[in-house]
């Protein structure tokens, strides 16, 4: 049983340090200076973090990423840099909280403790990535100050019950894992817009690109389940799905529209193994252009109606998805006045 605690203690410590290192050794160093916790005889190889030393680097070190953790995109540059310290600085910890023990424990403990530490930091940075995809200093302080709480609150959930504290941070992995492939297309995705604007030319007043009308071959059958009628493709444009209620978001795909049928859409793409084919009907909708940071947006609404769908393009796009909302509201245009023409008076 003491042995569990303590490998509950080390993974607890490694596991809090991939999302604030430095405030792990500080707060932790600062309870063992100060007497805020009594160690038990097992645990006294913790007190190395209570000497001045570790204190004040540790203090200073986190007072830099306090700043620098509230900045949009120094946070995503500060988290890459500790892609290698906050593992090792986890496994650290962890062997400390073990202290003498067998070479075969070191090395469990070890990958252990570094595997979680790179959970949870991956976690962070992955999270941090996707809210700089608008760059606003309310969601970055907002998810600063919670990972600080979130330390300080699991540092007091370890002293008081550590086995407690194992099963949370189990609980916390396997959500971690449920939703991992979510966050990591987003990540993707932002880091596909940022590089593509990072390389983008100088501004200038290109035309609008000419719209394929057909599919490239690995999109082609999965249209085909849904064009029961063979209907002919008018245009079909690449893009990256926004949040919707018919489908994930960040999935790469093609939206396709035809020349029968005006007033629909259709998306495809693939999500892995799965394949993704939605119908867009867009009766009472419009289209609109819409700039972002990292994306030109085109966003299909409506007022009576639900769900809103946005799609995203590349910085290097914006004429295209300037034309591409115009000829879809043409689209829409002519069904209403369809519509209108064939109503009784």
């Amino acid at each position: 049983m003491e042995t569990l605690q303590m490998l509950a203690v080390a993974l607890g410590l490694a596991s809090l340090a991939g999302l604030n290192l430095y405030l792990t050794v500080l707060v932790t160093g600062l309870a063992v200076r100060f007497h805020w916790v009594i160690l038990s005889p097992q645990y006294h190889s913790l007190e190395i973090l209570g000497h001045p030393a570790i204190l004040i680097t540790a203090g200073v070190l986190y007072l830099i990423e306090f700043i620098a953790d509230k900045v949009p995109w120094v946070d995503s540059l500060w988290d890459s840099i500790h892609t290698v310290i906050r593992p090792v600085g986890g496994v650290l910890l962890a062997l400390r909280v073990m202290g003498q023990t067998n070479p075969v424990m070191d090395v469990v403990v070890a990958l252990l403790a570094g595997g979680a530490t790179l959970i949870t930091h991956g976690t962070k940075a992955g999270t941090r990535l996707v809210a700089n995809g608008s760059p606003e200093p309310i969601s970055n302080i907002g998810l600063s100050l919670l990972e600080d709480l979130v330390v300080i609150g699991g540092l007091a959930l370890i002293h008081f019950n550590p086995i407690l504290a194992l099963v949370v941070i189990l609980l916390f992995f396997t959500v971690i894992l449920y939703f991992a492939p979510k966050l990591m297309r987003g990540t993707r995705v932002i880091l596909w817009l940022a590089w593509k604007k990072l390389n983008a030319p100088p501004a200038t007043d290109a035309p609008a690109e000419r719209l394929p009308d057909h599919l490239p071959s690995g999109f082609s059958p999965i249209f085909d389940k849904l064009n029961l009628l063979g209907e002919t493709i008018e245009w079909a444009v690449p893009c990256i799905s926004g949040a919707s209620r018919q489908f994930p978001a960040n999935l790469s795909g093609w939206l396709v529209a035809t020349k029968e049928e005006p007033h629909k859409l259709y998306f495809v793409a693939k999500n892995g193994w799965k394949r993704i084919s939605e119908t867009l009907d867009l009766e009472s909708y419009t289209a609109g252009h819409e700039s972002k940071f990292l994306s030109e947006n085109l966003v299909i609404e409506s007022p009576e109606k639900r769900p809103r769908f946005v799609f995203q393009f590349d910085r290097t796009r914006e004429a295209t998805v300037s034309h591409l909302a115009e000829r879809i509201e043409r689209r829409l245009g002519k069904v209403l006045e369809e519509a209108d023409g064939g109503s009784p008076s």
